[in-house]
């Protein structure tokens, strides 16, 4: 079962506080979030309905990157977790191998993983297991590609930017990921530069033969 706690008072100041200095857009450029849904946080509102909003702790994971605050802390203040809940160990209770997965969608109370050989469920039993989680997936390097999909980079072999497919063969007849067109643009050049790795190429001939990307992209 999952634990609520409750909001600190003044949770968007707090949000406000952290960005510091750093200007709406430097925020939503570091984050993924647009500049405007950050100021609605800051402001415990959105602004269009007026209606009060809290953030996810997808949103929390990305302005603890954002600000170097740390995502365990931001979870407790916005409410999500209760400091009791908070294990003394940070291992996840969801065991796979992620070496050996290429993406992962995750959902509210259970993640899903792929392969070629195989698809497997596990349940997500509390938020503390959730953050944990979405922690050794950044460890192993995995990237949020679209909505609760996580790719793996370690393992993609070809990129076809005009879909942006991200492929996990060479060929590209295999599994696949279509990323948003928002992290095609904000992960352009580590895609380049993971394919040339895992392909043990040059980026020269990542960039020609492999990858599907024009010059133009890349310089956009």
């Amino acid at each position: 079962m999952i634990t609520l706690g409750q909001t600190i008072p003044d949770f968007g100041k707090f949000l406000e506080g952290l960005r510091g200095n750093m200007s709406l857009r430097e925020a939503a450029k570091k984050s993924g979030l647009s500049h405007a849904y950050i100021r609605d946080l800051e402001l415990e509102k959105n602004r269009s309905t007026n209606e009060k909003i809290t953030p996810s702790p997808d949103t929390l994971k990305k302005l603890s990157a954002a600000y170097g605050y740390p995502y365990t802390e931001l979870m407790i203040k916005a409410g999500h977790l209760m400091e009791k809940d908070i294990a003394t160990t940070t291992s996840p209770s969801i065991k796979i191998d992620l070496a050996q997965i290429y993406y992962i969608e995750v959902g509210n109370k259970e993640v899903t993983y792929y392969n070629e050989q195989l698809k497997g469920k596990r349940t997500i039993d509390s938020l503390r297991d959730f953050s944990a989680f979405l922690d050794m997936l950044d460890e192993h390097h995995f990237k949020k590609v679209d909505a609760d999909v996580y790719a793996n980079f370690q393992l993609i072999r070809k990129y076809d930017d005009k879909t942006g497919t991200l492929h996990f063969d060479p060929l590209g007849i295999g599994l696949s990921v279509t990323m948003s067109m928002l992290r095609q643009r904000k992960y352009h050049d580590l895609i380049l530069r993971t394919i040339a790795m895992n392909n043990q190429t040059s980026l020269e001939f990542s960039f020609g033969k492999c990858s599907n990307v024009n010059a133009s992209f890349i310089n956009g």
